[in-house]
């Protein structure tokens, strides 16, 4: 069998995650830190490209890797147009609206730029990809119709984890992914619930801007004239009102941190409210995955809890409790998006997918 060697590469507000695998093995995990100081005088994420793409080319360096032996490399995709799942070659098209942050501008948008530029200093036999960026689209057209024509549910979660550990599944039980039907609940700084139909996720909450259960530092669905009424009552500002709903709700609110872990311990050491918020916040899961299981019309293959907080083995017993009759629960604590990213990078480099060809609007 081929040895190929993935590069992968997943920037974070305040790191960069890279990791070597060589085809399914991980031989090189490293996060590279950057300062608030370090960081301070970029204005625009764009303009950290430079910067961290020399510390990651610094990190193979000292770890004595050679960069010319590198077969493929796949970053964590930005906010781009919303698109299908899958793989996609970056490109000229690609490049710009990450450049620009034509859609949105998150620390992810360097990834497919960043791998872009160290594949091209390698040769035009290794190419450059991105993987399930957090803009996946497969929604019916059905699901994205509200109340009002003003407003339209979007797609916006955490696809990347939330396909792998979907194929994770199948592949342990013999199936293929496109012939289950799942939902799968990502528990982390924000929590997506998705209804996954034959391989395509068909339904999901808006993760990051205000839809769904409630999470460490968001505040999900929130009751829509009570908002109306904060909006301009005149006490908050603008962005206050967008960090009340992102950033600074959830847990932050509640309990004044956005850690999941210590209100866990704390719960476990008798504070009465930690708990409750916990068990509020399992319980807004479980009722988004009751909702869910009507969208695949409880044909329901298995439910799957996984992220961070899947480590927290109340917490998903008391979601199981109220799911359970849907259909079986398997956990999955944490997420591995360095090795999702180099299986994807993989299935392109055997032949067993091709790459997608991504298109600006």
């Amino acid at each position: 069998m081929k040895i190929h060697k993935i590069l992968t590469i997943n920037p974070g507000s305040t790191s960069t995650k890279i990791a070597v695998f060589e085809n399914a093995k991980n031989v090189f995990l490293k996060n590279i830190k950057h300062s608030s100081e370090e960081l301070e005088p970029f204005e625009t994420i764009s303009e950290q490209y430079q910067f961290r793409k020399e510390a990651i080319l610094k990190a193979l360096s000292d770890e004595g890797f050679d960069i010319n032996r590198v077969t493929c490399i796949v970053g964590r995709g930005g906010i781009v147009r919303p698109i299908p799942s899958g793989v996609y070659e970056v490109n000229e098209d690609m490049k710009k609206d990450l450049i620009i942050s034509a859609f949105g501008e998150h620390a992810s948008n360097l990834g497919g730029l960043i791998a872009d530029d160290i594949a091209h200093s390698l040769g035009p036999e290794v190419k450059a990809y991105i993987s399930d960026p957090v803009v996946v689209d497969e929604m019916e057209d059905i699901a994205r119709v509200t109340g009002h024509p003003n407003f339209t549910r979007i797609s916006l979660l955490h696809a990347l984890n939330q396909k792998a550990m979907a194929r994770k599944y199948a592949s342990i039980n013999n199936r293929n992914y496109e012939d289950l039907n799942l939902i799968v609940v990502h528990l982390g700084g924000g929590i997506s619930v998705g209804a996954h139909k034959k391989g395509r996720i068909v339904d999901v909450n808006n993760a990051l801007n205000g839809e769904g259960p409630f999470s460490p530092e968001r505040s999900g669905t929130l009751p829509c004239g009570q908002l109306v009424e904060l909006c301009f009552s005149g006490k908050y500002t603008k962005q206050d009102i967008k960090q009340m709903i992102k950033g600074k709700g959830g847990f932050a609110a509640h309990l004044g941190t956005n850690d999941a872990y210590e209100v866990e311990m704390r719960a476990k050491d008798g504070d009465e409210k930690a708990q409750f918020i916990s068990d509020a916040m399992a319980y807004q899961v479980a009722k988004n995955i009751g909702a869910y299981a009507t969208v695949l019309k409880g044909d329901v293959d298995a439910i799957i809890l996984t992220g961070g907080i899947a480590h927290n083995k109340q917490f998903c017993s008391f979601i199981a409790e109220m799911t359970e009759f849907i259909a079986p629960i398997k956990i999955y604590p944490g997420e591995d998006e360095m090795r999702a990213l180099a299986m994807n990078g993989l299935m392109v480099l055997q032949g067993e997918i091709e790459p997608r060809v991504y298109k600006s609007n």
